[in-house]
């Protein structure tokens, strides 16, 4: 799997935007704020529908104007794919896929698997909950089309009994109606909780051995999912603690409050590690989300790697690199480093500049 071209029209700070890609390493240099990690958000929102910054479709069309176009073309067991995603500032988006509308966005997913790696994800361990949530939501949806559909009906049907708890508080008689959430919310979120679940167990398969490794055998790592809630215990917590849940006007229990934590020797490693075992252990996670995925669609996803290979220092860069060879990735950087040239064959070089590109070199590897 990988993109042949990608065209922009109106998105961002790109008016029209034509660029090819190889099926291997490309690079997009040029100064901060010129408009690289523009393209790759682009190619992000044409895989999953939504911006990897959680920026809203009005914002992405370029200023002064009312609409913008994606179009993606793939290339995908030697078949190709088109992608058209068509974003309107007071209208929900349009996509078709080799010509067709579709009307559900989960027709689009599993069609391209793309990781995205920013600087921004080397903190996710020290961030917030909904980092690590949104982490585990954003490549399940891509992998699995029910676990999206099963989600998506969970955060509906969570919306209406928060709702109904907020009027609640102005009738008290609502209250008798509660059940019929509560039983919905229970029936999607046991099995959000266990695709989750399922996640966490094939990523720790995997994780152990890369994180072993890029700690010299000093490092073992476990991803522990810590629920919210049980599956067992589910309705009945709701029960319990209906009051609780009334004074804050906002349901406490599910899986919209599951975490996940890092342990390393024994150690949460968000409370107690270092900025240095943080990052590594962001970086072993990035690295075990490849090769799951690698796993899970028998095919080789799309990275993209957004001005990362500066964050890191030389042993962690080595073996992400090492790890990229065989998969399309397209990489961002503000200068075409040296570092780049001599351990990846280089097969398009762009410079960006102000929303406009050019291409500058080609090389085949020594």
């Amino acid at each position: 799997m990988y993109i042949e071209t990608l065209e922009l029209n109106n998105y961002r700070n790109y008016e029209n935007l034509n660029i090819m890609f190889d099926q291997n390493t490309n690079i997009l240099y040029g100064d901060n704020a010129q408009g690289k990690t523009n393209i790759l958000e682009s190619i992000y929102m044409a895989a999953t529908t939504k911006s990897h910054r959680g920026s809203k479709d009005k914002e992405i069309i370029k200023f002064g104007k009312e609409e913008s176009h994606i179009r993606l073309c793939i290339k995908k067991s030697d078949i190709i794919h088109k992608i058209d995603m068509h974003i309107r500032k007071n209208k929900n988006k349009g996509v078709a896929i080799d010509g067709i509308p579709i009307r559900r966005t989960t027709e689009l997913f599993g069609l391209i698997n793309v990781i995205f790696f920013s600087p921004e994800d080397l903190f996710i361990i020290k961030n917030g909950p909904s980092e690590r949530r949104r982490f585990i939501d954003m490549e399940l949806c891509q992998i699995s089309r029910l676990y999206y559909q099963n989600l998506s009906t969970y955060n509906k049907v969570l919306n209406q009994r928060n709702n109904l708890l907020k009027q609640i508080y102005h009738n008290r008689s609502l209250i008798d109606t509660i059940d019929v959430w509560d039983d919905q919310l229970c029936e999607y979120g046991i099995k959000v909780i266990r695709e989750r679940s399922n996640f966490i167990s094939m990523l720790n398969e995997i994780i152990g051995d890369i994180h072993y490794n890029l700690t010299s055998g000093k490092e073992n790592i476990q991803i522990i999912y810590d629920k919210n809630i049980e599956e067992d215990n589910f309705k009945k917590t709701l029960k319990d603690k209906l009051s609780v849940d009334l004074n804050y006007s906002s349901s406490q229990t599910g899986p919209h409050r599951d975490d996940i934590i890092f342990m390393v020797n024994g150690m949460d490693i968000r409370k107690y590690g270092s900025q240095g075992q943080q990052r590594t252990v962001a970086l072993s996670l990035k690295m075990a989300e490849i090769k799951l995925v690698k796993k899970i669609i028998n095919d080789n996803p799309i990275l993209l790697l957004d001005d990362v290979m500066s964050e890191l220092d030389t042993n962690r860069r080595n073996s992400l690199i090492e790890e990229i060879k065989d998969i399309q990735t397209i990489i961002t950087c503000t200068g075409y480093d040296d570092f780049i040239k001599e351990q990846v064959i280089i097969n398009n070089v762009y410079n960006v500049t102000d929303g406009f590109i050019i291409r500058t070199e080609e090389t085949d590897g020594k």
